[in-house]
């Protein structure tokens, strides 16, 4: 009987930790080869090459910092999310939700947005200020678009392999497509626009709320096989944060400095390791298999 390699043995263990904490769950779907449905964005869009990089790990993370500074965004995540009692499964099914989206037919991206866009719908309340509130609403949701694919860029940028200016504004006209799916008004469709919309967001606010939501994500309840990556990969999406919005979320650490000659090197390293211990996206390799890429 052949002796297994131990680099394979090696591989397939780390490999299988890292995916139960940090990958999609595998879709069971299958599908026609021969239809050849290249879904949302194909094999030669930009939204392929971003999401398939794992620098998306630090990029959620950025995001969902980001993403806090609204009040009724906040107020929505603290009274309807399980972000506290079940953080991994928040992250699974995220990561299900850009798996379908991306990489799925258009049947599988048109029900995973009809499944949040019932989400949506359900959750309405009001915030501590006062101030009634509803997923569904175009500007919040807006918000939470613009965050997401703005830290999905920045983090690509600085702890991926990085795009050319006309690359960053076809990713960024590319999900307004799916921004508008989900029920975006106008969304932004290049960079630069991009980083501004964010950067000049009327409604910024640190709350109570938004500050304990951080200081949940600087150590939420994960296996301890998978604390130490993800404080590496923590510490990288804060440095992506302006220094502003970080210092009022309570984010002292890293600084700019810090964070562009430290943190962020450590995560691509890191990255460049789960990239060896995961393998290819299974999402990905469905797609490429689907549409003959």
């Amino acid at each position: 009987m052949p002796v297994p390699d131990p680099k394979s043995v090696m591989r397939r263990a780390a490999g299988a930790t890292m995916r139960r904490v940090f990958a999609a769950p595998p879709s069971d779907q299958g599908f026609d080869v021969g239809d050849r449905d290249a879904g949302l964005f194909g094999p030669d869009s930009v939204t392929w090459r971003v999401h398939s990089n794992l620098s998306m790990l630090v990029g959620g993370i950025r995001a969902l910092i980001v993403q806090t500074l609204d009040p009724l965004a906040m107020a929505g995540v603290a009274d309807h999310s399980l972000y506290r009692s079940d953080p991994l499964g928040r992250l699974r099914r995220t990561a299900a939700f850009i798996a379908a989206t991306t990489f799925g037919t258009t049947a599988e991206a048109a029900a995973a947005v009809a499944r949040v866009r019932a989400i949506h719908d359900a959750v309405q309340g009001v915030a501590p200020d006062g101030r009634p509130y509803a997923a569904s609403d175009p500007d919040l949701l807006a918000w939470v678009h613009h965050v997401e694919v703005q830290s999905f860029l920045v983090a690509y940028q600085r702890v991926g392999p990085g795009l050319a200016p006309a690359d960053a504004d076809r990713y960024v006209a590319e999900m307004a497509r799916l921004g508008e799916l989900l029920g975006v008004v106008d969304p932004v469709t290049d960079a630069v626009a991009l980083d501004r919309w964010v950067r000049e967001h009327p409604r910024q606010r640190a709350t109570a709320e938004a500050r304990r939501a951080v200081r949940f994500l600087i150590a939420p309840p994960l296996p301890i096989s998978a604390r130490a990556p993800y404080t590496v990969l923590f510490a990288a999406a804060v440095s992506l944060v302006p220094l502003r919005p970080r210092l009022a979320l309570g984010l002292v650490l890293p600084g700019p400095v810090t964070g562009r000659l430290a943190c962020e090197p450590a995560a691509s390293a890191l990255l460049a390791a789960l990239g060896w211990s995961l393998g290819p996206s299974p999402a990905l390799r469905r797609a490429q298999a689907r549409v003959g890429a």
